[in-house]
C-alpha cells in the first residue's frame, strides 16, 4: 500500500481541529516481515540519500518531533535514522531550560544546536515548547525574567508564532531544509503505554508520576497543538500530522517524508573540473608505478 504524505501535510493557512485528524489509518504493512522490509528499504535509501547531502554541500536538514508523552518520538528516531551515518547526524533532546538558557531569548538554546550544511539535525523537543506547555502553564512566563509588558502581553503567543516563522524562513532562505513532525497519540492510546510502562519492569524507568498529571491538560495541550499547527505550517517548514496509535505505522510515514524530502533536493556529487581531473590524473599514475622491491633488512 502506497504512503500518499500529502495525507498527512497540514497546508498553509488550514485551521487544523485535531478531532478530525486521525490517530489511526489503515496500515501500510501488511506483517510483521513485510513492515520490517519495507523500513529496511527507506533506510537505506535514506542512508545513499545522507551521503549526497553531505557531498552536495549546499542544503542541512532539520527535523523536529513534538508529541504528547509516550507518542513515540524516541522510537521513531531510533528506527528511523539507524541506518545513516552517525558521523553526519545530531540528536537533541530539550528538557527544562538551564539557567544560562533562561537568561536569553526562547530561540536562543535550540538556534546553537542548528545543523550545518550537509548534515541531520534533529529536535526531540524544540523551540516550539515555548508555544506548548508554556501556553498550557502560563506561570512558566515568570521564569523567563522577561519584561512586564511582555510577560503580560495578550499577543505573546501570536508574537512568538511570528517569531518563528521568521526564523525558519531565515533558515529556508540560507539552505536549512526545516520538516516538522507532529505524533498524534489518542488519549486512549497513551493511557494503554502508560499502564505498559508500569506493569513491564523494564520499562518502569520510562514512566514518571508528571506525566500522568498532564495528561489532567489533555483538553489545553490540543487547543495548544491546534493554534500552533495553524500558525506555524508554511511551504518552507510544513507540519505533519502523523497517525501514532500505530507505532509501526507512523515510522514508515516519518520515513517516506524524510526520503521524498531529499529527493526533492535534487541533490548531486560536486562536478570534477578539468585542472582537478588533470591533478587527480597524475596522483593516478604515481600511484599505479610498481613498486621497487624492498631490500632485507639485515639482522
Amino acid at each position: 500500500m502506497k504512503i500518499a504524505v500529502k495525507d498527512f501535510l497540514v497546508e498553509p493557512n488550514d485551521k487544523v481541529r485535531l478531532k478530525k485528524w486521525p490517530t489511526r489509518v489503515e496500515r501500510f504493512y501488511r506483517s510483521v516481515d513485510d513492515y520490517q522490509a519495507l523500513l529496511a528499504k527507506q533506510r537505506a535509501e535514506l542512508s545513499k540519500l545522507q551521503g549526497l547531502l553531505y557531498a552536495d554541500d549546499r542544503y542541512s536538514l532539520l527535523l523536529i518531533f513534538q508529541a504528547m508523552d509516550a507518542a513515540g518520538k524516541d522510537g521513531v528516531i531510533k528506527h528511523v535514522m539507524s541506518g545513516v551515518n552517525p558521523q553526519g547526524t545530531q540528536v537533541y533532546s530539550f528538557k527544562h531550560p538551564s539557567t544560562e538558557e533562561l537568561d536569553h531569548d526562547f530561540l536562543w538554546r535550540t538556534s546553537r544546536c542548528l545543523p550545518e550544511r550537509g548534515r541531520i539535525g534533529i529536535f526531540n523537543r524544540s523551540y516550539y515548547e515555548e508555544v506548548l506547555i508554556v501556553r498550557v502553564h502560563p506561570e512558566i512566563l515568570h521564569g523567563e525574567r522577561l519584561p512586564d509588558q511582555a510577560a503580560t502581553n495578550s499577543a505573546i503567543w501570536e508574537q512568538r508564532y511570528q517569531s518563528i516563522n521568521d526564523l525558519e524562513r531565515h533558515l529556508h532562505r540560507n539552505g536549512t531544509v526545516i520538516v516538522k513532525f507532529f505524533l498524534h497519540l489518542s488519549k486512549g492510546e497513551q493511557r494503554t503505554r502508560f499502564l505498559a510502562r508500569i506493569d513491564d519492569p523494564n520499562k518502569n524507568w520510562k514512566f514518571s508520576s508528571a506525566d500522568v498529571k498532564e495528561r489532567q491538560y489533555w483538553g489545553q495541550y490540543m487547543e495548544a497543538y491546534e493554534a500552533c499547527l495553524s500558525a506555524t505550517s508554511t511551504k518552507h517548514a510544513p507540519w505533519y500530522v502523523v497517525p501514532a496509535d500505530d507505532k509501526e505505522n507512523a515510522r514508515l510515514i516519518v520515513a517516506k517524508v524524510v526520503v521524498d524530502t531529499l529527493r526533492d533536493l535534487k541533490l548531486s556529487y560536486p562536478t570534477t573540473d578539468a585542472t582537478r581531473q588533470k591533478e587527480l590524473l597524475g596522483i593516478r599514475q604515481l600511484l599505479a608505478k610498481p613498486q621497487g622491491k624492498q631490500r632485507k633488512k639485515k639482522r
